[in-house]
């Protein structure tokens, strides 16, 4: 593959990648939008697209997470009769397997 060739399938890559997104527009107040700029330099971000789409990624995960967490909690924290240390390990155990395959 020649360089040309290359630089072509990326173009048709950005262009299906640009296609197939929702564009978003947010208003953010002056201070607020100096400090989202300071920090993704900070963090080499190269652009605030990237950062804000990496940050709606981390909060869908931690809502997905806590949404998780109050399952597990609602099915093994609710026991009414006398559990030992023994069956709360178990029950924990269990529980973080279930989370695990969740979020793989």
């Amino acid at each position: 593959m020649n360089l040309t060739e290359s630089k072509r399938q990326k173009f048709k890559y950005y262009l299906v990648l640009l296609n197939n997104m929702e564009t978003v527009s947010i208003k953010l107040e002056d201070g607020f939008a100096k400090n989202v700029e300071k920090t993704m330099k900070k963090h080499n971000y190269t652009t605030k697209t990237e950062f804000i789409r990496e940050a709606i990624r981390d909060k869908i995960k931690e809502l997905e997470t806590q949404e998780a967490l109050k399952r597990v909690d609602r099915l093994y924290g609710a026991s009414r009769i006398k559990t030992t240390d023994r069956q709360l390990h178990a029950a924990r155990e269990r529980a973080f397997e279930e989370l695990e395959k969740e979020f793989k």
